[in-house]
């Protein structure tokens, strides 16, 4: 039974999504049922294998020798299971409202149940194959949510994300290969499974591979200087957008990078090694150029995808430290960065569809007209800024004391990026509140007269965010302690 669940939760939404285009559903309502239903199901199920914690693993079907396609759950799957389980739900009915006049519905909602399953099939992925098989399934089903909208601005950033992806995907494939090579099993395990003792001459070279595979999953994490494909992904309608950015796509890359680092290659090989200063290095510089281009961007969610950019490296840097403690802080921050970019984007996803308005000069007295909204979305940009009593103050908190705790040099040169970064944030984010609620006294509020807040199913998810911000900001202790519990393995 429990390991039936795994599959289960991974099967039921590919399966019951994909003839979503040739039901013959009678009102746009009873498609809105069908669909919530998968996912809340989905969601259930995932929150009874998450709580119950099934021991042992389940093979789908298997290739050849050790090479199969089969699932666990442990710590670390557990925390991006949950991350994906919560919000989309959320993420689902706020797209109902939103996508009334997008269009192709039936398609839309057809491929993004599919990535639902998807996404939870790389969280539950017992090896490195599964893994990379899920990873490579998701590039192709959120493809067509980029490009939904058929524009040619719309294919010109699928076309990107597709080069991108692509050639991500064949720099993993290479480290896959090798982990295969000299791992003593396929199978994720806490510190690696690479045999030191089989390495011989060639540990530098699997340190090139590692940097390669590092790499190549970091794409969708949008790392320098991987990181143009997202800011054009944008195009796609916003509840497309909120998961590319916070739930879905950046957090599989992310997530995948933790996989390789702490459970393939491990850091017993990697820390202290010049590959450690690479990869460091770029996830340093990556968090100030992102945090520069969003500063400098005027279309309200090109700034908030370069935002991403910045805030996924922080999570990346936190990898890249190799230690427990920085460990802890990457997951904290895959955690909270969700919720608080989901609540963002979907801010600014409202003032569009209300307003039809994408730049940020267009959004002067905004705030007086939809107040609801704003005062979220300053909330949510002050959690990203790291304001104490917010979530985002827990996890940078979290990955500057383990900088500090590492002694590495480079590490400190981390903690300045963290601190420009909360400055930059400050002004990008703050600039378009103070513009909202301040004009000036000239402001004709006549020219906005039909702007006003979404309805219900839009405003939910905005509500149960912003309260998720304040609760976690205020007693975070619970799933810092349950981070620990999973990071302590890795010594």
């Amino acid at each position: 039974m429990n390991a039936g669940i795994m599959v289960a939760v991974i099967l039921l939404p590919i399966i019951f999504g994909a003839p979503i285009p040739l039901l013959p559903f009678k009102t746009r309502k009873q498609m809105a049922v069908y669909v919530e239903s998968i996912v809340l199901i989905t969601s259930i199920l995932a929150w009874m294998m998450l709580f119950s914690q099934p021991e042992g693993s389940f093979i789908l079907f298997r290739f050849t020798g050790n090479l199969s396609v089969s699932f666990r759950l442990d710590g670390l799957g557990t925390v991006f299971a949950g991350i994906v389980s919560v919000l989309w739900p959320l993420a689902t009915l706020y797209s109902f409202e939103y996508m009334k006049h997008e269009g192709h519905e039936k398609y839309f909602f057809m491929f993004y149940v599919i990535t639902y399953g998807v996404t939870l099939g790389i969280a539950l992925a017992e090896d490195i194959l599964t893994m990379y098989f899920f990873y490579e399934m998701l590039g192709l089903v959120t493809l067509p949510l980029i490009m939904h909208t058929l524009t040619r601005e719309a294919i010109l950033a699928s076309r990107t994300y597709l080069y991108y992806s692509l050639g991500g995907a064949a720099f993993a494939f290479i480290g896959m290969i090798f982990i295969l090579t000299y791992g003593t099993t396929s199978v994720f395990t806490p510190g690696g499974v690479i045999d030191l003792a089989r390495l011989g001459d060639k540990k530098d070279f699997l340190l090139v591979i590692y940097v390669f595979c590092f790499c190549g999953f970091s794409v969708k994490a949008a790392m320098f200087p991987f990181s143009s494909w997202l800011p054009k992904a944008g195009v796609a309608p916003t509840p497309v957008t909120a998961l590319l950015h916070a739930v879905a796509v950046v957090k599989a890359g992310a997530f995948t990078v933790m996989r390789v680092t702490y459970y393939s290659f491990g850091t017993e090989l990697l820390r202290g090694s010049w590959a450690q200063t690479v990869v460091l290095g770029l996830t340093v510089f990556t968090i100030v150029y992102g945090c520069s281009r969003a500063l400098k961007e005027t279309h309200l969610k090109r700034r908030l995808a370069w935002s991403t950019v910045s805030n996924l490296s922080y999570i990346l840097f936190g990898v890249a430290l190799m230690t427990p403690l920085g460990f802890v802080g990457a997951m904290s921050h895959m955690i909270f960065h969700a919720v608080m970019k989901i609540c963002s984007f979907f801010c600014a996803g409202a003032v569009i569809y209300k307003s039809g308005r994408n730049y940020i000069h267009e959004l002067r007295g905004f705030g007086r007209r939809m107040p609801k909204v704003f005062v979220i979305f300053t909330i949510s940009g002050m959690a990203l800024m790291g304001v104490p009593g917010l979530c985002g103050f827990i996890s940078k908190w979290n990955l500057a004391k383990a900088a500090v705790q590492s002694e590495n040099p480079l590490a400190y040169v981390g903690i300045a990026a963290l601190l420009v970064s909360a400055i930059l944030t400050a002004l990008y984010m703050l600039t378009i509140s103070v513009r909202a609620f301040f004009p000036g006294r000239d402001f004709d509020y006549g020219t906005i007269s039909d702007v006003e807040d979404p309805n219900w199913m839009m405003m939910l998810p905005l509500v149960i965010f912003v309260i998720a911000m304040f609760v976690f900001g205020l007693h975070s202790e619970p799933i810092v302690a349950a981070l620990e519990s999973i990071a302590s393995i890795m010594n």
